[in-house]
């Protein structure tokens, strides 16, 4: 039969005289009276049977049985008041951590976290780049992922499904001169291959079968295993890049790339969101979950029409049908 413990109150009160070697002291630590302290002490001593103190002036000193019990009760608290002081500290000061895969990462969820965390006073996140899955727990609060993987997780909701379109440098665009989506094809094409993981998005074959009889991609001047490398060597008017909306919509903001024609190809999955239940026990946890929400639905409405081959430049008539 095990041996009941005492109050823990009298236990927290004998570890802080103790320490301190007042009652005084320990009365001021604990916010209570000295004679609360000196009848909590005295309880205990009878719960023990023996003597833990004998005064000494206006000081008291552990007796034999008194530095027995004191030793081993001032580890136990001092690893509740570090424990303590680390789940306060965690949250007053709790960093959201979120991972998404490298590519989005970089040109999609970094911007958007940037803007965020400037209009969320206090907030602190900390971004991860991973293709790896990873179970989500108190040190890893958001996934964001693409297709199987996402639906994989307990908790997820799909937040977009991205399309791919033609895009290139506007100085690239100048030399090139394409007429008609299929002179595309003739241009230097820079291709992305995916992790073998993941259903990967259309590619310059399928673009051509989209186009209709008599297109034909040729081999892809250059292949990277990265969607925001292929991006950046678009950008720096290495070749036309089968870009994501998400992942290029800044560059083309900003007019460091151009899209000359209105060719939206969907990608077979939709990206997830997945999360953690403790996330939203940290601070802004749940207003970083309805952002990346709303997030989403702004781009599945941007979405619409994705699939359709509508060329911006060219007379309706001149368009060509879908395959």
């Amino acid at each position: 039969m095990a041996t009941p413990l005492p109050p823990i109150r009298a236990l927290q009160v004998f570890e802080a005289v103790a320490r301190h070697g007042t009652v005084s002291a320990a009365a001021q630590e604990l916010a209570i009276s000295p004679s609360a302290v000196s009848q909590q002490l005295r309880a205990l001593e009878a719960i023990l049977q023996v003597s833990l103190f004998e005064r000494r002036g206006r000081g008291v000193a552990l007796t034999t049985w008194g530095t027995h019990y004191a030793a081993g009760l001032a580890s136990a608290f001092g690893q509740i008041r570090g424990t303590h002081r680390r789940l306060a500290d965690i949250a007053r000061g709790a960093r959201l951590v979120v991972s998404c895969l490298p590519s989005l990462a970089g040109k999609w969820l970094s911007p958007l976290l940037i803007d965020w965390t400037a209009d969320a006073p206090g907030a602190s996140v900390r971004l991860l780049a991973a293709e790896r899955e990873a179970p989500l727990d108190d040190m890893l609060d958001f996934r964001v992922t693409y297709g199987e993987a996402g639906r994989a997780y307990t908790r997820h909701l799909e937040l977009f499904r991205d399309w791919v379109s033609p895009a290139c440098a506007p100085g690239l665009l100048s030399e090139l001169r394409p007429k008609h989506p299929r002179d595309l094809l003739d241009g230097p094409l820079l291709h992305v291959e995916w992790d073998q993981s993941h259903r990967p998005p259309p590619d310059w074959t399928d673009f051509a079968l989209r186009l209709g009889a008599g297109a034909a991609a040729r081999a892809p001047a250059l292949t990277l295993s990265l969607s925001s490398a292929a991006i950046e060597a678009a950008v720096n008017g290495r070749g036309i890049v089968l870009g994501q909306g998400a992942m290029i919509a800044q560059d083309v903001a900003a007019g460091r790339l151009v899209c000359p024609f209105d060719l939206r190809l969907a990608l077979p999955e939709p990206y997830y969101l997945a999360w953690h239940t403790g996330a939203f026990d940290k601070p802004l946890g749940r207003e970083l979950h309805g952002f990346l929400q709303s997030e989403g639905r702004r781009l599945r409405g941007a979405a619409i029409g994705a699939g359709d081959i509508v060329p911006r430049t060219l007379a309706s008539g001149a368009a060509p049908g879908p395959a």
